[in-house]
Formats: structure tokens, C-alpha cells, sequence
């Protein structure tokens, strides 16, 4: 049985249909990523598991359970965490004020601590007591990754973490995703960079316009279908 899974979704933004009827699953100890241009429905599909789009309580499951019409804050006590686009950092925290906000809500026992946080990204304990939001983007991003794990999930959801970012800081994020699947975390990352997602994924799903128009393993993946499904066959 899938850990995660997304079954027949649909989303909408009023009268805008964002999502038309995509499955998705999730393994345990599995890495998903979700490929797709910028409006390919990416970030409705995370907030829709994440419980900011209410759905139909059975169009999104977890662990066995209909979690579809749950609000966030119960989606995430039950061991589902997020990496927003954007960061979402609160900029009147420090640092480390902004990490423990991610263990608020679920008091459960994990491998995720202030200490294995600092052990996996150095410099946020060197700029614990800083404000947040005062750091570069990286390492922003380090702070956001780093309060979702503070939570100890199941399951981690990351939106875009590479978007607006270096390229070297990009590798540095990334260098970070073994450590997090050691502790037995399942991960979705959505992504627009092919090629990062290819590299860290067990299992890929490409999305256009609202649409699941392809999945499988990435070495089964050629790069012509990949193409095709990113941006459309040429007619």
C-alpha cells in the first residue's frame, strides 16, 4: 500500500480548474519528483496534499487514511511537512526561533533535533541568533528545509527549493536530500530543473496544464518523452 497518494484530484482557484484528475503515489522511503513548467499545476497539486486547497476527503489518502478535506495543521501533526515556495520564513525570528516553529505542532519523537538540523546545515548554527530572513536566499532555504524536519515527518513535501537560487548553492541543498532519506523520510520535490529532479528521484511524474503526461523511473525516461511531456509534442 502507498504511503501517500492523490487519487482522481482535481483543484480549483474559483471558477479556475488548476488540476484535472491526477494520481500520484508515494512509497515508503521513497523519492517522487514532480516535473513541469512554470502553470503546470505543480505547487496546486502540493498545496492539495497539504491540506491549503480543501478537497474530497478521498481524493488524497495517507497511510490508509482519507485526508482530503483535513486542515493543514492536522495533515502536518499526522507527519506530513512542507517546504513552501517562497520560504515563508517569519522575518521577526531569528534563526533558530524559525526552526522551532516546525516541531509546534507534532510532539513525536524523531531523528530531528536543533543538533542534527545544525549537523546538516553548519552555517544556520553559526547564524542562529540572526533574523531569518536576513540570510541569502540558500541559506533561507536551509532554514525552511530544516523547520520541516523539525517535525520529524513521514513524509516531506518540497516546493520549488531550487527556484531563484545559484547553481552551487543548488548542489549544496541537494547535497543534503541522503542524510534526509537515511532517517527514513519519503520525499516529494517539485521541481522545473529536469536534470536535479532526474538525479534525486526513485520516480518521476511530469505535469502540463493541470495533467499527469508521464511517469516511470528516470532511467526508463527518454529524454525525447520528457521533452514531449514537459512541453507539449510538436504537432
Amino acid at each position: 500500500m502507498s504511503l501517500l497518494e492523490t487519487r482522481d484530484l482535481t483543484g480549483f482557484y474559483g471558477d479556475f480548474q488548476a488540476l484535472f484528475g491526477v494520481d500520484i503515489t508515494l512509497s515508503e522511503g521513497e523519492t517522487v519528483a514532480v516535473i513541469g513548467a512554470n502553470g503546470a499545476g505543480k505547487t496546486t497539486l502540493m498545496r492539495s496534499i497539504s491540506g491549503v486547497i480543501t478537497q474530497a476527503p478521498g481524493m488524497v489518502r495517507f497511510d490508509g487514511r482519507e485526508i482530503g478535506a483535513l486542515p493543514p495543521d492536522e495533515i502536518m501533526a499526522l507527519g506530513i511537512a512542507v517546504v513552501p515556495e517562497g520560504r515563508k520564513l517569519f522575518p521577526s525570528l531569528s534563526v533558530e526561533e524559525n526552526l522551532m516553529m516546525g516541531c509546534h505542532r507534532r510532539k513525536v519523537a524523531g531523528p530531528w533535533s536543533l543538533d542534527t538540523v545544525y549537523g546538516l546545515f553548519p552555517i544556520l548554527k553559526e547564524r542562529r541568533h540572526q533574523p531569518g530572513t536576513a540570510l541569502s536566499g540558500g541559506q533561507q532555504q536551509m532554514v525552511s528545509i530544516g523547520r520541516a524536519l523539525m517535525s520529524n515527518p513521514r513524509v516531506l513535501l518540497c516546493d520549488e527549493i531550487s527556484l531563484g537560487l545559484a547553481p552551487v548553492v543548488i548542489k549544496d541543498i541537494y547535497a543534503a536530500f541522503p542524510q534526509i532519506r537515511e532517517t527514513g523520510a519519503s520525499v516529494v520535490v517539485v521541481e522545473q530543473d529536469v536534470g536535479q529532479a532526474m538525479k534525486v528521484a526513485d520516480r518521476v511524474y511530469c505535469m502540463m496544464e493541470g495533467r499527469v503526461t508521464l511517469s516511470g523511473r528516470p532511467s526508463d525516461l527518454s529524454r525525447e518523452a520528457i521533452h514531449d511531456a514537459y512541453f507539449g509534442a510538436a504537432a
